[in-house]
């Protein structure tokens, strides 16, 4: 069924909203899937908050015009599956790496990230980002590290000391210990 003008305009407006303020993006090719394997995609990615899009080759090019993403336009040939991740950049990436292990008719034609194309290969690179949570608990493990190393720095010349005491105390004889051992 042939879209109407408004509808065009709508589905290329709600694409470039997307775009304009997503992290990343990936265009996949879904030939030969059934509509019951593009379900499952779907919500898988709706799960993990990415934004899945059927769209017109035509329709994806001018929405992406004018954003960061615009450097993806030439790979859009065949019928393609546009997700897009508004939070997290490698969100889109994980659905799909983990899509592609139990669906081989996926074909991933580009990926971009922060406006720069990434080859197709680095997937798995991509999808291994972390996560905001993630990325804030490895940069407070950096940053507490120095912190811990010196604060046990200076606690162990007192350490020591005390220790010393106590073996030159575990040494002299006592009313309770006559031997000294």
């Amino acid at each position: 069924m042939p879209l109407k003008l408004e509808d065009k305009r709508r589905i290329t407006e709600e694409v470039a909203n997307i775009a304009v303020t997503a992290q990343s993006a990936i265009a996949v090719e879904y030939r030969g899937m059934t509509v019951t394997e593009i379900t499952q995609l779907r919500v898988q990615a709706r799960k993990a908050g990415v934004y899945l899009r059927v769209v017109r080759n035509t329709l994806a090019r001018r929405a992406v015009a004018n954003t960061p993403f615009e450097c993806m336009k030439d790979s859009f040939l065949g019928p393609l599956i546009l997700a897009f991740s508004p939070s997290d950049p490698g969100a889109g990436a994980r659905v799909l790496n983990d899509f592609l292990k139990t669906n081989q008719k996926l074909v991933v034609k580009s990926i971009a990230l922060g406006g720069k194309l990434i080859p197709v290969g680095e997937l798995d690179k991509v999808a291994k980002l972390p996560t905001l949570g993630q990325a804030l608990s490895q940069l407070m493990a950096v940053m507490k590290a120095p912190i811990t190393q010196l604060v046990r720095t200076l606690a162990e010349p007192p350490a020591k000391l005390a220790r010393t005491f106590a073996a030159i105390r575990d040494c002299k004889p006592s009313p309770t210990n006559p031997d000294g051992v």
